[in-house]
């Protein structure tokens, strides 16, 4: 495995902490509601040609929580200014579900810093007529099976016993999760008709089986971001960078390197 570096950046007040591998054009990967406590395969699998960041937002895992915090546009503005501290330029952004969203809300108010935008099964908008999964009524073990097509990712999700220190933080994610998120559930009524900004390369990844946010929600960002593409991964559920590594991992790339050519 390529060796990780942790660190804590303070930034507009806030210590954040930040997993850093690799070498190459910057990739900063925005994670879900889950959290981002552990460096996962695919990231080092990601390694091979970016420098992949991995912050966890303020508010989750063992990053501060900032009196600022109360939505999901704050945290855009506080990746802009991120981006900005560290010094990163022709930035390749990934976002996956509030990640996605947070992501979107980012490349509408500034794009200058990105080369490429990425958002995997992206929360943030709302698509009439077509509900989303209910992560907050769900219960643990309908959280895990709605998460992924193949139920052996679940089971393997449900035997894990947690030490109560990663207990306690993904209890946290999960408050400050519903904080963001709670009312509209999971999408800013504002955003749809704003995303026409984004003029930046934009490549939407789903998963053909997604529970929380079904694939016609992949349509709808698609058809929203000027120019965007939209790749539909088979018998996958929310999570592909999970359930599909190899996969999302070839599209990343594939979608990059198309872009800079």
């Amino acid at each position: 495995m390529t060796d990780v570096r942790r660190v804590t950046e303070r930034i507009d007040g806030c210590a954040v902490s930040v997993q850093r591998a690799g070498q190459g054009e910057p990739l900063l990967f925005l994670h879900g509601a889950r959290g981002a406590l552990h460096w996962l395969p695919f990231m080092d699998a990601l390694t091979r040609r970016f420098e992949v960041i991995v912050p966890e937002h303020p508010g989750f895992g063992r990053s501060e929580t900032p009196d600022w915090l109360d939505t999901v546009g704050d945290l855009a503005y506080f990746y802009l200014d991120f981006i900005a501290a560290l010094g990163l330029e022709k930035v390749n952004l990934v976002g996956t579900s509030l990640g996605g969203w947070i992501a979107a809300e980012l490349a509408v108010r500034d794009r200058s810093a990105l080369r490429t935008l990425t958002l995997v099964a992206a929360a943030g908008i709302h698509v009439k007529g077509v509900p989303k999964g209910d992560l907050f009524l769900w219960s643990p073990e309908q959280t895990a099976r709605n998460l992924f097509v193949d139920q052996r990712f679940a089971e393997a999700m449900l035997s894990r016993a947690l030490p109560e220190e990663e207990q306690d933080l993904m209890m946290k994610n999960a408050l400050m999760t519903a904080k963001l998120a709670w009312q509209p559930r999971l999408y800013n009524p504002h955003l749809a008709k704003w995303l026409h900004r984004i003029r930046t390369p934009t490549l939407i990844l789903w998963g053909d089986g997604d529970r929380l946010i079904p694939p016609a929600y992949g349509s709808a960002f698609r058809d929203l971001i000027p120019g965007a593409r939209l790749e539909i991964l088979r018998e996958c559920g929310h999570l592909p960078q999970l359930e599909k590594p190899e996969e999302f991992v070839a599209a990343v790339e594939g979608f990059i390197a198309e872009a800079r050519s």
